[in-house]
């Protein structure tokens, strides 16, 4: 590794530690002749699929895109940034856990909007209204309440409400 400062080759590790889930390597490092110290981040290089759209283009994977989607989706709602991230890990390793050399850009989506579904339910319903292009008013209720109804027990105290909730008739 050359110096960043004084371009010499000859660099040493002073320290080394994994960093997220220990799919990346941290490093502190020393110039051997000026004496600078740097950091330097060592992740595996694994090659995603390319990606097959619906119009029959293939590009290749773009993560940028997918955070832009992600991002996108999640404006202005309360998610902590560690739990986005980690969203995005788990659809990356899902792309290439298929092992496939192209992956249609269908299956990228829904992995977005499982991951999205689990994080926040306006987000989900956001993305889904632009993938799924929603015709009507209609299409759009009709996905908010196949949400509300299909949501795990557990995540309803997690996500705020899509829909006003209806006054108990007793109370009335």
């Amino acid at each position: 590794m050359h110096c960043p400062f004084c371009t010499h080759n000859d660099t040493r590790v002073i320290d080394s530690r994994l960093l997220g889930e220990g799919d990346q390597i941290r490093r502190r490092r020393e110039c051997m002749e000026c004496k600078a110290r740097f950091t330097t981040y060592e992740t595996a290089e694994l090659s995603l699929p390319r990606v097959t759209k619906s119009d029959g283009r293939r590009e290749t994977f773009s993560d940028e895109k997918l955070r832009r989607g992600v991002v996108k989706a999640l404006e202005k709602r309360p998610v902590a940034m560690e739990r986005v991230e980690a969203a995005l890990d788990r659809i990356r390793r899902r792309v290439r856990e298929g092992g496939d050399r192209e992956i249609d850009s269908r299956r990228i989506g829904e992995l977005v909007m499982e991951e999205l579904r689990a994080l926040d339910q306006v987000a989900y319903v956001r993305f889904a209204s632009v993938y799924r292009s929603f015709e009507d008013v209609r299409a759009f209720l009709d996905e908010i309440e196949r949400l509300e109804n299909d949501l795990p027990p557990g995540a309803r105290e997690h996500q705020l409400a899509l829909l006003p909730q209806e006054p108990d008739k007793e109370r009335g």
